[in-house]
């Protein structure tokens, strides 16, 4: 977990990692409502965020 950066240590962010945030939450909230749009249960569209979420945590634990 050597790469793994704790947000309180590095604050303030810096504009590039603000930018970056911004547009992977637009990102996931776009995803999110196109799969809305296209019929997908609440519960489905939850299940593969966390899915997603629980994946890339392992890959940083692990690596």
């Amino acid at each position: 977990m050597s790469k793994v950066t704790r947000l309180r240590h590095a604050l303030p962010l810096g504009q590039d990692i603000n930018t970056a945030v911004s547009t992977l939450d637009k990102a996931i909230a776009d995803a999110v409502d196109v799969a809305k749009a296209a019929g997908l249960p609440q519960g489905l569209i939850v299940s593969l965020l966390h899915g997603h979420a629980h994946a890339q945590t392992h890959q940083m634990v692990c690596q």
